[in-house]
């Protein structure tokens, strides 16, 4: 049986007790290392699970996938992903694989940043599209997330904003070169996501993200705990100059806040908002939600 287990959002602990039962039967389990990460290392999570844990890259999940699947239709063996394992498409990926060799096959679930969102008091069926938000370079600036955007704003809903992470990434001289030395590990913070999305509005210049008119509710680490999770409010002006460090460590994401707003959605965000008059003045009078107190 291939096993591909969710452990959740934030720690060792948050993996179902399905799950751990799943990951104790078998005789090999992988971890995704590279589409997310959880708060802690590889060895917590070995010490809790009773398991020794093979780190599978991008690589080895994309192109290898046959050394994970190997005699996996005659004993258990499992890929364990960060959060839930229909979070990405390279997760389908490997379970058709599998299917396509006969190898029996079966998902567990788990949270997800695409359900814990709700934490931001924001509702779960006011979002439309999911965009992901890469690193720009000098060269490349791929802006097809600002039409997806538009499209939600133009129906009043939400956005999730999944920002980038570069884990076990070469440089452009390296990979020329065929030398396996890596980038330190990098992920996209929520001030660098903003300056991004202001940056192609000032291009596009439809007025879908303009930075005073605009509503956004960072995130980080969510599913954490008190010590851990961090909520911001504000404009996209007011996320861009807010201090980097109230943001707490990565991973972060981002939402942009649709119009189609419920005075609850309002009430509940409030609550992390940078200056409470500044959310309440654009939430009247550029959202138009006048069901407020």
């Amino acid at each position: 049986m291939f096993y591909i287990i969710g452990l959740g959002l934030s720690d060792e602990k948050d993996v179902t007790v399905r799950g751990l039962e799943a990951i104790k039967t078998c005789s090999r389990v992988y971890l995704e290392a590279y589409t997310s990460i959880l708060m802690v290392q590889k060895d917590r999570l070995e010490a809790f699970y009773g398991k020794e844990l093979i780190l599978a890259d991008r690589d080895t999940v994309e192109t290898q996938s046959d050394e994970i699947l190997h005699n996996a239709d005659k004993e258990d063996v499992c890929l364990l992903v960060v959060g839930d394992p229909f979070g990405a498409t390279t997760h389908t990926d490997i379970i058709l694989r599998a299917r396509a060799l006969k190898i029996p096959t079966r998902v567990i679930h788990n949270a997800s940043i695409m359900n814990a969102v709700g934490a931001s008091g924001l509702q779960l069926y006011n979002f439309g599209q999911t965009v992901s938000l890469v690193f720009f370079t000098e060269t490349w600036k791929p802006d097809s997330f600002y039409d997806r955007i538009k499209e939600n704003v133009d129906l009043g809903l939400h956005t999730l904003v999944l920002l980038d992470i570069k884990v076990k990434e070469q440089s452009d001289e390296n990979l020329a070169r065929g030398r396996k030395i890596y980038e330190p590990p990098r992920y996209m913070s929520i001030p660098l996501a903003v300056s991004q999305l202001i940056e192609i509005e000032s291009l596009r210049s439809t007025g879908t993200l303009d930075p005073e008119k605009t509503l956004a509710i960072g995130l980080s680490r969510v599913g954490g705990g008190d010590e851990n999770q961090r909520i911001v409010a504000g404009s996209l002006k007011e996320l861009l100059d807010h201090p980097k460090e109230s943001y707490g460590e990565p991973l972060h994401s981002l939402i942009i806040v649709g119009k189609r707003l419920h005075h609850l959605e309002v009430d509940y965000a409030e609550e992390y908002a940078i200056n409470r008059d500044t959310w309440r003045a654009i939430v009247k009078d550029v959202y138009g939600c006048t069901a407020l107190d």
